[in-house]
């Protein structure tokens, strides 16, 4: 312990990380610097600088990170289509990679011998922090307090915080642990514990009612430059305030609500409810972008590499080789992935339109069913008696077997 002079602690003014920042300093008597990255928290930043230094911080970094979140992180992935499991998109799992980053930049900056952060020593985001520490930076220390302390549970930390004087959001009725970004947030904890209760309205923060959004659908156009949204209703925007637009326009219509219990990278089942209105748009909008401007190989090869891409991020190796790898090839895909969609959104639904490209493949002279003088339909029948060859020649095998039984 007495190694550790200074550490930089990813802190959220929450529960957990309140908590941390006072027990780092009297357990290591080091110097803490907190790192708070504004990924659209909205208010749940308010007053967190002068609270980290009244809770002992040496200094508190609070950064606006939403322009370089949206733009390096969930862009890409939502070029890739990433979703984990058929429904989670990622909305925690991308933002920790952004953040540890952030972290190691600044413990060299301030000259710190290690980082910490306030994951359990039973989710996923250890791993992500700490794959994304070693990945830049293979000799920082690390400290991990939930694997360390002995404030085991949710009601310890409160206790602890109570006898230290420090305030924080979570009470014994209500101790839902949550992560808000620019993507989503995220509601673990408490009774969402018991997979079959159901999660009450007012725990909602990003979106109303499905029931109690307007009678009245909403039409909305999203445009894309090679692979990326870049404008809506034809106003160009940068990459977080479109996202913050998509989401206000995804809330109000109750668009984006999930509830499922996911399988964690350590090796449990995990129930969580996340809001992703803005998200869940983009990537219905994206798809339908590829639907016409894509070709079909390309699309079922990359297709078939979003499980392990979600997969890849989900676990925390975004700084991985195999990642830049993979990124690399899907940013290939989307040269052509240009044009407009437009969607309906009404009562919790989002529903396609329309699109167009001017990269479009698109083609009604063949695809109509209309008389055409581009596609010959005799042709047809060749195609499928020669896919069908190999189906004839194993069932001609088995009768010639059979019969010398």
């Amino acid at each position: 312990m007495s190694d550790i002079k200074k550490v930089v602690l990813a802190y959220s003014g929450g529960l957990d990380t309140s908590v941390i920042l006072k027990w780092l300093i009297e357990t290591y008597q080091c110097e803490v610097v907190t790192l708070t990255a504004d990924l659209g928290q909205e208010e749940e930043l308010d007053g967190l600088e002068e609270k980290a230094m009244k809770t002992g911080a040496v200094k508190a970094y609070v950064e606006d990170l939403r322009e370089e979140f949206v733009r390096d992180y969930v862009f890409p992935a939502f070029r890739a289509n990433a979703i984990y499991e058929g429904q989670y998109l990622l909305g925690t799992s991308i933002a920790r990679p952004l953040i540890a980053k952030r972290q190691i930049e600044i413990a060299a900056k301030e000259g710190a011998d290690a980082v910490s952060h306030g994951a359990t020593g039973k989710g996923n985001d250890q791993v992500r922090f700490e794959l994304g520490y070693l990945a830049i930076d293979p000799t920082i220390k690390i400290i991990a307090p939930w694997r360390d302390w002995d404030l085991t549970s949710r009601t310890k930390l409160m206790e602890f915080a109570r006898n230290h004087g420090i305030p924080v959001p979570q009470t014994p009725a209500k101790p839902y642990s949550t992560d808000r970004n620019m993507l989503h947030i995220s509601y673990e904890g408490g009774i969402l514990e018991d997979p079959w209760a159901q999660a009450t309205d007012e725990m909602y923060t990003m979106s109303i009612r499905p029931e109690d959004a307007p009678d009245k659908p909403e039409v909305v156009d999203i445009t894309f430059y090679q692979g990326d949204p870049v404008a809506i209703n034809g106003e160009d925007m940068s990459p977080a305030t479109l996202l913050k637009n998509l989401n206000t326009l995804g809330g109000r219509n109750g668009i984006g609500r999930v509830d499922l219990v996911e399988n964690r990278f350590v090796g449990m089942k995990s129930r969580g409810v996340y809001e992703t209105p803005g998200g869940t748009i983009l990537r219905l909008a994206h798809m339908n972008m590829e639907s016409i401007t894509l070709d079909r190989e390309v699309a079922h090869l990359r297709d078939s590499l979003i499980p392990r891409y979600a997969e890849l991020i989900y676990n925390g190796f975004w700084f991985s080789p195999e990642m830049e790898l993979l990124q690399k090839m899907i940013d290939d895909t989307q040269t052509d992935v240009t044009g407009r969609v437009r969607l309906k959104l009404y009562k919790g639904g989002c529903y396609v339109l329309g699109r167009e490209s001017d990269r479009s493949l698109y083609d009604e002279s063949f695809a109509t069913f209309e008389d055409d003088d581009v596609y010959s339909q005799k042709d047809a029948e060749g195609f499928i008696r020669l896919n069908a060859l190999r189906l004839r020649i194993r069932k001609m095998a088995h009768k010639k077997r059979s019969l010398n039984l």
